[in-house]
């Protein structure tokens, strides 16, 4: 079955950065597009980012445009989320989920998501 399992969270300074990871398997992961979205304390999901099939294309939300970069490696099944300049409104659990970004915000597959705390 489809599993997506994150990694990389934890406790991080404002300006600092972390490297996010999804390791993705159950499905042919070089043929979906895959996004990033998160969920700050007592708010809903926000869509994060997104990468086309190939990589070739990525988007990103303008809370995170320049700041954060989002790659995979087809190769080794898995996703990325590079976040640089970090802030304490980034203060949220990150989920990868399959495919692009949704209007409704409810994604088919998601992960069990991995905790990010921004904090001095």
């Amino acid at each position: 079955q489809v599993q997506l399992v994150e990694s990389g969270g934890g406790l991080v300074q404002p300006g600092g950065s972390l490297r996010l990871s999804c390791a993705a398997s159950g499905f042919t992961f070089s043929s979906y597009a895959m996004s990033w979205v998160r969920q700050a304390p007592g708010k809903g999901l926000e869509w994060v980012s997104f990468i086309s099939s190939g990589g070739v294309m990525t988007t990103y939300a303008d809370s995170v445009k320049g700041r954060f970069t989002i790659s995979r490696d087809n190769a080794k099944n898995t996703l990325y989320l590079q976040m640089n300049s970090l802030k304490p409104e980034d203060t949220a659990v990150y989920y990868c989920v399959r495919g692009p970004r949704v209007s409704s915000n409810k994604y088919e597959y998601r992960g069990q998501g991995t905790q990010v705390t921004v904090s001095s």
